[in-house]
């Protein structure tokens, strides 16, 4: 019993102060209010699992408080206290969800008795929410499994009919660069804006191809190579490749990165996809003529990558839903509902973590926090550790 929170509500100095030394005596030293104003007041501040409560006191009477109680603290239960001229009072109160009443003068270890049964219906309550809670979750994750166990027979089906277009399409870019670089096309016009188009769309190509083998768990481990990357660098890349959308809805994109904010060591091929991905729900959330912002900075030796819009924002009840597979708050047909769970399994992948804050009408903020270097865990195959740790000792000697 001595966990129980109890608050004792009488207008009777004496009564309440001479019961409350009782209490405190059995482990059980309650909170006191002279009034149902002060009684609230308390209960806005610190949750009680049971209040004591007297019917008749001047100004706001005990049922109007348990009315109040019953709608902002429902897990609180209370025990009315009355004359006996006034049981009806009681007998109300217990209608109106109050869980017992006693009349005064009150027998000490009855209304002890009354406290403990109580308490014992609030944690039984709060258990039964919890199971619920429990439950709830299960079948959240048991859902998430069968969607990703259907997304896994879905995409090996059409992997193959994915990457055979990308080959075809990689071949013909290489033959083609083969061709202008012949001798004889030295004085092409416009050379050089051809080849830059081809080398976005071996770039394109490679991109596609590693998002393809995220999504099937196809990459071989030694895939992701560690290497030092400028983040302003690779945001430059991602802006390059969305430009195009975002200038069609006339969309500003501004990237603000601290001086001299250094480098990280991490996989560049999955961090620009990071960025895309939340570039363009970026740009999908945002009206004609809107803002995003990149910001680059450092902070206790991390790096904070945050983009943020000033767009439509996402409703509070889905910011627990949004990094779920198959979550979308786009149109049919318009969205997958991938790129956020995809997006937050890179990061957590690359030893980050990824938040998001939003408001309706004011738009939102994905914050997105990387260590420096990310810890190889003890786990890793030797081949997996080659490539990283190839990569540092080149850093190392091209600063000696």
């Amino acid at each position: 019993m001595k966990d129980i929170r109890l608050l004792l509500v009488d207008d009777e100095d004496n009564f309440r102060q001479t019961l409350a030394k009782r209490l405190a005596k059995k482990g059980i030293p309650p909170e006191q209010a002279e009034n149902g104003e002060k009684a609230l007041s308390i209960l806005e501040k610190k949750e009680m699992d049971v209040v004591v409560l007297d019917v008749k006191m001047p100004g706001m009477d005990g049922i109007e408080v348990l009315r109040h109680i019953k709608k902002k603290h429902p897990g609180t239960e209370v025990i009315f206290l009355t004359g006996h001229a006034a049981t009806q009072d009681g007998v109300d109160g217990i209608k109106r969800g109050a869980f017992d009443y006693l009349s005064k003068p009150i027998e000490f270890e009855h209304l002890l008795s009354k406290i403990k049964q109580a308490y014992d219906k609030v944690v039984r309550e709060e258990e039964k929410l919890r199971e619920a809670e429990f439950r709830k979750k299960m079948r959240q994750q048991m859902a998430t499994t069968e969607k990703l166990a259907s997304l896994g027979t879905l995409a090996a089906g059409v992997a193959h009919e994915i990457n055979n277009p990308l080959a075809i399409i990689n071949e013909s870019a290489g033959w083609l660069k083969l061709i202008i670089n012949r001798e004889e096309m030295a004085q092409m016009p416009r050379k050089q804006d051809f080849e830059m188009a081809l080398n976005k769309i071996e770039t394109g190509v490679d991109r596609a191809k590693r998002i393809t083998h995220q999504l099937l768990g196809f990459a071989k481990k030694d895939d992701s190579v560690l290497v030092e990357i400028n983040l302003g660098d690779l945001a430059d890349e991602a802006v390059q490749l969305v430009h195009r959308e975002a200038t069609n809805k006339d969309i500003e994109i501004v990237q603000e990165t601290q001086p001299d904010i250094g480098t990280i060591w991490s996989d560049p091929y999955q961090l620009r996809q990071v960025l895309i991905n939340l570039l363009n729900n970026a740009i999908h959330a945002t009206g004609s003529g809107g803002r995003i912002t990149i910001i680059i900075e450092a902070l206790n030796g991390e790096i904070n990558l945050t983009v943020q819009d000033n767009g439509q924002g996402i409703p509070k009840e889905n910011l627990d839903k949004i990094f779920e597979p198959f979550f979308s708050t786009k149109s049919p047909g318009k969205g997958t509902g991938l790129g956020l769970f995809v997006t937050r399994g890179i990061v957590e992948k690359l030893c980050g973590t990824i938040k998001v804050e939003s408001r309706l009408g004011h738009g939102t903020r994905f914050c997105i926090r990387l260590p420096r270097y990310c810890e190889i865990k003890e786990d890793l195959d030797q081949d997996e550790r080659i490539p990283f740790l190839d990569n540092i000792a080149k850093h190392k000697g091209s600063t000696q």
